[in-house]
């Protein structure tokens, strides 16, 4: 398959190896992907905050950019839950709100073709077993969007139980917010740091030395909590898991997660 990679915002900027992990891990499984260099925001920050008028240039821009290759790749793949959500919630309801019935219809095409990593693995591709390898017992943390929104389910669970070396283990209430929420963590500190205090208890209790997850934010705020408390588990996106062999093993190293693939 050819498939057209979307970086997302906080990917590029503060994780661009989750990027890389998303590349070698469909290259390895036989597929081309291509990278539309004029790619910038789904516009998540505005329509979550209700800004449908601000965000529709952003729109605009997102499907000026996929929409035109639409023939071209079998689909558009996305290593964020919240980014998927938003291009396959929200894109629409942006052009309704604005009355352009035209850009409705381009970015419901758009959506058609978008899948988040799990989804693009399990329901498109038909694969569990991607041939990783990880010896590290890992808790697993379903973000908000992907479960939701996206209602991801199990996906990225038998992905990580297929890894060979792995151990998964259970995380304590793990459908509870990280308390991230995009602007939510800005507007609303206090609760978020209560909520994110909870959960990096929880990765704790749960054993595991990786938390793992689908959203480069959430870890970022998990990870950013369990960094300044001193705590041993370190966060680590589900797309450097099954990019991880025993010949290119996953190698830690200092990033905004906490620790990335080289």
């Amino acid at each position: 398959m050819r498939i057209s990679l979307m970086t997302t915002c906080l990917v590029d900027v503060m994780a661009p190896d989750v990027a890389r992990a998303t590349v070698t891990l469909l290259e390895r499984l036989g597929h081309e992907v291509v990278f539309d260099k004029r790619q910038t925001c789904c516009g998540q920050m505005h329509t979550n905050s209700g800004y449908y008028t601000e965000a529709a240039p952003v729109v605009r821009q997102f499907v000026d950019t996929f929409e035109p290759a639409l023939d071209r790749v079998d689909a558009i793949v996305m290593p964020s839950g919240s980014c998927t959500g938003c291009v396959r919630d929200q894109h629409e309801l942006v052009a309704r709100h604005e009355g352009d019935t035209r850009l409705e219809r381009r970015a419901a095409a758009v959506a058609a073709k978008t899948y988040e990593l799990s989804e693009l693995l399990v329901d498109v591709l038909k694969v569990t077993d991607v041939g990783a390898y990880f010896p590290h017992s890992v808790t697993y943390h379903p973000t908000c969007h992907s479960m939701r929104f996206l209602k991801v389910g199990p996906r990225p669970l038998k992905l990580l139980r297929a890894v060979e070396g792995i151990e998964v283990k259970n995380l304590p209430e793990s459908d509870t917010c990280c308390g991230f929420g995009g602007t939510f963590s800005v507007k609303n500190d206090a609760t978020s740091d209560a909520m994110v205090t909870d959960k990096a208890a929880n990765v704790v209790a749960s054993g595991a030395e990786y938390v793992v997850a689908g959203d480069a934010s959430c870890l970022m705020n998990i990870g950013g909590k369990l960094r300044r408390t001193g705590a041993a588990p370190r966060s680590i996106h589900l797309a450097q898991i099954l990019a991880s062999t025993k010949e290119d093993p996953f190698v830690p190293s200092e990033t905004i997660l906490g620790r990335a693939s080289k």
